[in-house]
């Protein structure tokens, strides 16, 4: 068994060189004529029944607004039922001929069973599934005391995406219908302070990935990884079932650093039209995407920067505070 490993290991770097030598410049080929022909054959959502998680807020709602405009038939659903009413109304104003609300946990399965059934029992069919529910948890590590605190994240990034998905299958598979995942730039990037964010994202990726290979066209699947998007996430907030929670504002302030912040409502038109053209994957902005490609080819580079930037220059900073702080104490200075 061994000695196979071994002629493995000798023969496939090769012949995996060779073939991408072979296949790389007619696939490059083929991608951008495939993209330029997408341009015009946008699908028309006009009639189509989309259902989106997360939708009382951030992307969520302005991708209700997005798909509204399009003339789609919504079914959004959250746990603030105040804010769902508000994002059906204006959805209706932008032009959606009908949208109905729904409350419910997506991290709990039989919440998501319900809301998959009421819609279509309302539309009588489901095109798209958007799992946009998403929660943060903000801490480093090193410091945490019980992790467990921290178990919700992936119930509700991971397993908030997994139960719908389970449900509208069979539905989507009927009318040849389409998965929009939400997922996030730091999932393939480098997040101190959220890094159990990241990981449920980084799951969220695989997962759909390997349902590509397990659909094959009977459903396509769109993953979006938005980068800092306008958002009660950026603003050091998340929601709970009792409403909103702060979390650590500074730190997520030095976490966003140097990147711009992008609007939801252009982060939620580009993931709309990325699905209409019928993408693999979108990333918003799009200059994010150079990150990934950092990572790969340089990858010690891009983790010492981001080492430098997000967690060296803070400290220091945070330092500076502290002895101008202590300075203005000692001469009697109030701040």
């Amino acid at each position: 068994m061994e000695l196979i490993h071994l002629v493995m290991d000798m023969v496939v770097p090769p012949m995996l060189f060779i073939f991408m030598l072979v296949v790389l410049p007619p696939y490059s080929i083929y991608k951008c004529i495939s993209r330029i022909l997408k341009m015009f054959t946008m699908e028309d959502l006009s009639g189509k029944v989309v259902l989106i998680t997360g939708a009382s807020s951030g992307i969520g709602e302005h991708l209700a607004y997005e798909y509204a405009r399009k003339g789609a038939r919504l079914a959004l659903v959250a746990r603030r039922e105040k804010k769902l009413r508000e994002v059906a109304e204006k959805a209706r104003e932008f032009g959606s001929p009908d949208a109905i609300i729904v409350c419910a946990n997506v991290s709990i399965l039989k919440d998501c069973k319900r809301f998959v059934e009421e819609t279509v029992n309302h539309f009588g069919r489901l095109d798209h599934l958007v799992s946009n529910a998403g929660i943060i948890s903000g801490f480093y590590f090193e410091e945490s005391r019980d992790i467990t605190n921290a178990t919700s994240v992936m119930d509700v990034n991971f397993w908030g995406s997994v139960y719908p998905t389970q449900f509208a299958l069979p539905h989507l598979k009927e009318s040849k219908g389409k998965i929009v995942v939400i997922g996030s730039a730091s999932a393939w990037s480098y997040g101190p302070y959220i890094s159990l964010y990241s990981a449920s994202k980084a799951a969220l990726g695989n997962f759909y990935e390997t349902l590509r290979v397990e659909f094959g066209s009977s459903v396509k699947i769109t993953i979006a990884s938005p980068g800092f998007i306008e958002s009660e996430i950026t603003q050091g907030k998340h929601t709970t079932a009792d409403g909103i929670v702060q979390v650590d504002k500074e730190k997520i302030d030095n976490l966003i650093g140097v990147y711009p912040v992008q609007s939801a409502s252009a982060c939620a038109k580009n993931i709309v039209n990325a699905v209409c053209r019928g993408d693999r994957h979108v990333t918003s902005p799009s200059w994010c995407s150079f990150v990934y490609i950092g990572k790969v080819f340089v990858p010690e580079i891009i983790e010492w920067v981001a080492h430098i930037l997000f967690i060296i220059i803070p400290n220091i900073t945070k330092t500076d505070a502290a002895a101008v702080n202590n300075i203005s104490d000692t001469n009697g200075i109030k701040k």
